[in-house]
Parts: structure tokens; sequence; C-alpha cells
């Protein structure tokens, strides 16, 4: 067996490989990898998702699609230039440009891809006239369930894994034991499962999500807000577990970004709901007032009428 991730507490050994297929193309080939496969199938699955509850948000489907189609062009922009910045590579990178292209050597980060997403999608938003928190809210158990079904990507790279465990889990491969090697790790024993550490998150939180968008919906920007606090949450207690992180020094990037993540959606959080609580009311509280007013000048207008008619009556 020439690749393989194998859990040695379970007594499984599962024959892997980077590619579904491949193509001759001249003397090489193109590969159609399970990591492509899959980021597409979690697209292709949140927009389908926010197809079926764009009319319970007052979404333009129409206008959807566009803003989604744009920004998951600019989401992969995102997530290459977030890694190569941040890369221990990124002097190589800048000497090459061309080799920044270069997508499917891999080198893609989550955050990157949410940031440029999100940042897009504002702009979209703008062009399209669409509701921006509610099309964020919308999007937000989308990008749920694409990281969910995109981190078994990572399986099948055998990368995005943690330091040994002696957990009943654990796991290890050909290309693990490989990538250890030199580390301040033990190659021979098994590491956390990180990346399915990430997609279980992942999934919890798109049930808890969905529910709140079902149950207890109150305020636009909420299942935003809850996305990111949730998320961020989780990345960084997992980031902490890998041993391929980002490193900005000798901090983690994706645990500093994490931690922003998290404290910026609880003040976004409570921000928006002070918002919805407030300037609604103060709205309605104007509207009633004035009617009053409006009331009293239509009565006198019909009390005048009246008077007129009578005096005309008895002109005639």
């Amino acid at each position: 067996m020439d690749s393989y991730v194998s859990f040695p507490a379970l007594g499984w050994e599962i024959p892997v490989r980077e590619w579904i297929f491949r193509i001759p193309v001249g003397d090489s080939y193109f590969y159609v990898r399970w990591y492509s496969v899959l980021i597409a199938l979690g697209l292709l699955l949140a927009v389908w998702y926010a197809f079926r509850r764009a009319d319970e948000f007052k979404i333009n489907k129409d206008s959807m699609i566009d803003v989604v189609l744009v920004c998951a062009v600019f989401a992969i922009l995102g997530a290459r230039l977030y890694y190569v910045l941040f890369s221990d590579s990124r002097e190589l990178y800048f000497a090459e440009p061309l080799s920044i292209l270069r997508i499917w050597e891999g080198g893609l980060a989550i955050y990157g891809g949410i940031i440029a997403a999100f940042g897009t999608a504002l702009w979209m938003c703008k062009i399209k006239k669409v509701d921006t928190l509610r099309m964020f809210d919308l999007a937000a158990p989308g990008f749920l369930i694409g990281q969910a079904l995109g981190r078994w990507g990572n399986f099948f790279n055998q990368e995005a894994f943690g330091g040994n465990t002696t957990l009943p889990w654990g796991m290890s491969g050909s290309e693990i034991i490989e990538n250890l090697d030199g580390l301040s790790y033990n190659p021979t024993l098994p590491v956390h499962p990180t990346f399915l550490y990430e997609s279980l998150w992942c999934v919890l939180g798109l049930v808890l999500i969905h529910i709140v968008s079902k149950k207890a919906y109150t305020f636009r920007g909420q299942l935003f807000s809850l996305y990111i606090i949730w998320y961020g949450t989780g990345r960084f207690f997992i980031e902490q577990l890998r041993t391929d992180s980002l490193y900005l020094g000798t901090m983690r990037v994706s645990c500093l970004v994490a931690a922003l993540a998290v404290i910026g959606g609880v003040v976004l959080y409570f921000l928006l709901k002070n918002r919805e609580e407030h300037l609604p009311k103060e709205l309605f509280a104007e509207e009633d007032a004035e009617k009053p007013a409006e009331s009293a000048e239509e009565n006198n207008e019909i009390a005048e009428a009246a008077e007129e008619e009578t005096t005309d009556g008895s002109e005639n």
C-alpha cells in the first residue's frame, strides 16, 4: 500500500491518495483532486441551502447568485494570498510571482477566504442592492457547510493534523509520518485529527445556527455574528493543536485572528441587537406622533367641506 491513513487504536488502515482520477496531457497528467472536488461540492451545497431559504430572508435569488459567484472567486484568491503572506516560503513566492497562482500545488488559508468573501460581499451587495446584513445571515450557515465538507480534503491530503496523542481516535499515515520527521514530535505515534475536530465543530455550529434562524431569529446580523463567534472560538483552540500553523513572529496567526474574531463578533452581536431594539421603536414612535395631527387635519377638512355644502344648499 503506497499511501494510507491509519487509526492504530481502532485497527483501521485506509488506502488514500490526493487525487480521484487523472487525465493524460502530453508528457504529464491533469489531476482531479479530492480537495478541489470537496471544496466545489461544499460551495454547491451552501448555495443550495441559501437558495432554498432566500425567500425567508427576503433576498432576491438572482441577485444572491450573482453575489455568491463573485465572492467565490475572490475567496479563493484571498485564501491563497493569506497563505502566501504568512508562509515561511513567502520570499520564494515573491521571487517567482507566477508561483502564487499555482493553487493546485497547495497552500490555501481558510481565514483569508472568509475575509475576502465577506469583504467582496459588502461591495457586491451594494451593487446588486441586496440587504447586506440579511445576506450575511443567509451566508453564515452556508460557510459552515462548505468548511465542514472542505476539511475532509485535508484527510485525503494527510495535512492539517495536530501533535501526538494517545486518544482512541488518534490517526497516522504514510504522509503524516514523513511530515513529522524532523519536527519535535514522535512520527511513530498517532496525532490529533484536527481536520476532523474542525469539521465536527462546523457541523454542530450549522445545526445550532439553523435552529436559531428558525426559532429565535430576532435581528439582522444575528446569525452572522454567531457564526464569527462560533467559528473563532473553535478555531482558537483547535489551531493550538496543529503542527502546520502559519506564524507571525512567534505567534500563531490563526489564533490571533480567531481571538479578534470572537471579540469582534460579540461586540457586533450586541451593537446590532441594540440597534434593532431601539431604532425601529423610535421610528414607529415618530410615525404614531404624526398620525393624530394628520387625523385632526383630515377631520377639519371634512368639517369645512360639510359646512360649504350646507352653505351652498341654503343659497340655492
